[in-house]
């Protein structure tokens, strides 16, 4: 059954409200957002709505929420990939539970997801990490293909509230379209990328996707809305 996911930790407080329309939870690891005491309290809401825990690592920057592009090394990423997953790790371990998966953060997530180099750099910081560990990544990008060389599980994630370009990729937050705003735009996407394997760009051009698991972010301002909707006519038919 198709995985629905969401990003958390990041200061909003809606976590507990989104925990029964979700089955995985991607948890903010204190570079772009989050702190001990939120990654703690979100890992308790996991183990108690039977929510998959997983660690959500980012760019160390705070002040554009991880949202800005930032030019490191492959060594320099593997080791703020490796400390994230060692900070959240340690939580989880606390509360005698185990880390699921990771899915790279905003800037870090789309340069990833067509930079290879960049993609080998985090999947070799997971698999080091816990080869045993799920990797989330943009459907048929980069960051699955060298997520699988590596050896690792993947899971191919789509959007459900972000619109797509022709290559596959997410329409920029900085142009017009690139949010979806309403529960039927939402839906008519979710729709169309589990029975069809396609998604229609904001072109409206329709190419090939694969969708293993759906994100929803959790700090839009539909976010609830949007997960109950999707969880209903995905799971409650």
């Amino acid at each position: 059954m198709i995985d629905i996911n969401c990003d958390m930790g990041e200061g909003l407080g809606n976590e507990e409200s989104l925990m029964p329309y979700i089955r995985s939870a991607n948890i903010a690891c204190g570079f772009h957002a989050g702190d001990q005491e939120t990654m703690d309290r979100v890992v308790a809401l996991c183990l108690r709505y039977k929510v998959n825990i997983g660690a959500h690592p980012s760019f160390p920057d705070k002040p554009n929420f991880g949202r800005t592009n930032m030019y490191l090394t492959a060594k320099e990423v593997y080791t703020l990939v490796t400390e994230q997953l060692l900070t959240i790790d340690t939580i989880v371990k606390k509360h005698g539970a185990i880390l699921h998966h990771v899915k790279p953060h905003g800037a870090l997530y789309n340069m990833a997801a067509r930079d290879g180099e960049l993609a080998s750099a985090i999947a070799l910081a997971v698999k080091d990490f816990d080869a045993s560990l799920v990797y989330y990544g943009l459907s048929r990008s980069l960051m699955i293909q060298e997520a699988e060389k590596a050896g690792l599980q993947t899971a191919h994630e789509v959007f459900a509230d972000r619109s797509y370009q022709t290559d596959g990729s997410l329409t920029p937050r900085t142009l017009p379209g690139a949010l979806l705003e309403t529960v039927e735009e939402v839906l008519k996407q979710v729709v169309g990328m589990v029975s069809e394997n396609r998604v229609t760009t904001l072109s409206g051009e329709k190419i090939s996707i694969r969708a293993d698991t759906i994100c929803i972010h959790g700090d839009g301002p539909h976010a609830l809305e949007f997960a109950r909707s999707i969880h209903q006519i995905l799971y409650e038919k």
